[in-house]
């Protein structure tokens, strides 16, 4: 199972793991149901599609925290 990693606000490809990974090692079981129903998007074909954040969405947040009222970042 592939597991697809992409920024939740930008919608940058971030990487791709395509080693089977227990959910347990990623350490999924650390998020509440409410935050793996945003972030953890099973696809069509078995792999899985995780929502998580860049490094330049990250610097971007850092510099302006006002962006914080945005759902999505346009670079």
């Amino acid at each position: 199972m592939a597991i697809h990693y992409y920024c939740r606000h930008c919608g940058k490809k971030i990487g791709t793991i395509r080693e089977n990974i227990e959910a347990d090692r990623m350490g999924l079981f650390f998020l509440t149901e409410e935050e793996r129903k945003e972030m953890v998007v099973p696809q069509g074909d078995g792999s899985v599609r995780i929502q998580s954040i860049c490094e330049d969405c990250q610097d971007l947040f850092e510099r302006e925290s006002k962006f914080h009222e945005y759902g999505y970042l346009i670079q």
